[in-house]
Order: C-alpha cells, then sequence, then structure tokens
C-alpha cells in the first residue's frame, strides 16, 4: 500500500492510504499506535472523486503532471484566474506559534477556526472581515510588509514544546482593531521539542498541523506528513536506526 495523502488538525487527522481494496483513511487518535516500514518513494498520483490513481513515476510527493499549485495562495489582490470567483466573505487572521513566530494569512470566514488548526497555530486573532477574497490578499500583502505570510516547518517543530511570548504577541496585535482572539490547544503536553524525523511507527502522541508526534523507544518525534506523501508502506516497525533524544538515555 502507499501513503498518499494526510489531514491536519482540524480535518479530523489522519493518514490516507491507496490499498488493494481502494482508499483507506488511518485515524490519528492519541494513544494509537502505528506500524508501518518505509518502502521505496514515488509520485502519490492524485485522488479523483474518491479513487486513487496511481502514478509510477519517480518524482515525490508528486510528479510533474500531479503537482498542483492553488493559484489564491499567490493572489495578492490581483487575481490570477480567468475570472475572479472568492466573493465570499473572508476574514483576515495573525497566527502565533510558540515563542514569537507571528504570520498574517487570509481564510473563508466561515473556515477560520478550521484553518487556525489546520496550520497548527498557537493563538490567532481575528483581525478583518471583507466582503471577498480580493480585499483580503491586498490587506494580507499590506500587513506582510512586516509579518511574514509564512511559517517553514522548523519553526512549527520549535513551537511544540514552547509558549507563545505573551509580551510580543499583545505588541504585534496592538496594530490592530481586533475582532476575536483564539487559544489553540492540540493536547501533546511535550516538556520537550521532539526529534525531527521521518517515520511512520510509534505510538500518536497527537497532531498539530501537519506535525505528527510519535513516541518510539523512548524518544519523541515529529513527523511532517508532507514528507511520508509517496511511501510504500509495510507492516512493521522502522527498520533504521534513529536519532535518540537525550532524554532517552536517562
Amino acid at each position: 500500500m502507499q501513503l498518499v495523502g494526510y489531514e491536519p488538525s482540524g480535518r479530523g487527522s489522519a493518514l490516507v492510504l491507496a490499498t488493494e481494496e481502494g482508499l483507506e483513511r488511518r485515524p490519528l487518535e492519541p494513544g494509537a499506535d502505528l506500524s508501518y516500514t518505509l518502502g521505496s518513494r514515488r509520485c502519490a498520483g492524485t485522488i479523483d472523486d474518491g479513487d486513487h490513481v496511481a502514478c509510477d513515476r519517480p518524482s515525490a510527493p508528486y510528479c510533474e503532471y500531479h503537482t498542483s499549485t492553488w493559484v489564491c495562495a499567490r493572489c495578492t489582490g490581483t487575481c490570477l484566474k480567468d475570472e475572479m470567483d472568492c466573493y465570499e466573505e473572508h476574514a483576515v487572521y495573525l497566527a502565533a506559534f510558540g515563542p514569537d513566530t507571528f504570520k498574517v494569512g487570509v481564510t473563508k470566514s466561515r473556515r477560520l477556526e478550521t484553518r487556525l488548526r489546520e496550520q497548527g497555530a498557537d493563538r490567532a486573532a481575528h483581525v478583518h472581515t471583507v466582503s471577498n477574497g480580493r480585499i483580503a490578499r491586498e490587506l494580507e500583502a499590506e500587513i506582510a510588509e512586516w509579518l511574514v505570510d509564512r511559517v517553514r516547518t522548523p519553526a512549527k517543530v520549535a513551537s511544540l514544546a514552547s509558549t507563545v511570548d505573551a509580551d510580543a504577541w499583545a505588541d504585534v496585535l496592538a496594530e490592530f482593531d481586533v475582532i476575536d482572539r483564539f487559544t489553540l490547544e492540540y493536547g501533546l503536553d511535550l516538556e520537550s521539542r521532539p526529534v525531527p524525523e521521518t517515520i511512520a511507527s510509534g505510538t500518536v502522541r497527537g497532531v498539530k498541523g501537519r506535525l505528527l508526534v510519535l513516541e518510539n523507544g523512548g524518544t519523541t518525534y515529529a513527523v511532517d506528513m508532507r514528507d511520508l506523501v509517496g511511501y510504500e508502506l509495510e507492516t512493521g516497525g522502522a527498520s533504521r536506526n534513529l536519532q535518540s533524544s537525550l532524554g532517552s538515555f536517562g
């Protein structure tokens, strides 16, 4: 079977597997045990109307034929589509990742909290409500001149065992008329930063954004689920040596 997708926190948290019987969703509930060895990796193909269309090309996680780019993510207020279609109400938000990484983003208003959880934000603030996506992207571009508009995975891993610097967060929010505030919990309760790894074996501690936190051999690991997409999975624990945290030798 091949791992062909994932659902981050905010959307149920699961791995999506392509098996001989069809697509299978593997929930990532805390306490669940995963026991997969990573085999070869290739393009994950695509999912069309609930069915997996396989691809044998070696590029991973997707080949050039199955790589899709959401043009709205690159929009700064000038529509990149043939015709603007984002007329639904949008929210402009700020997201905080411990200890002091702050980003601006936009989403449809009805998806605001879901989007924050998909990204793994620790805290957030809703700062603008506008009538369409074009206006939202224009505001985002203005704010992105002094706040980042994306957060890389290493910074999110660093935030797993951190708390948000409340004073720095308050300084950022002081520049806005805040509509609503969010404090988001993921139930991880980590005392130290997990070790970054690419594995699919261990006991699930939880999921924060697209980071899967696993306990394996006395060490806690942070796995970017996107790095798992495309791998063939075999039943059985990780067969290679893994980097261990210092705490595992105590």
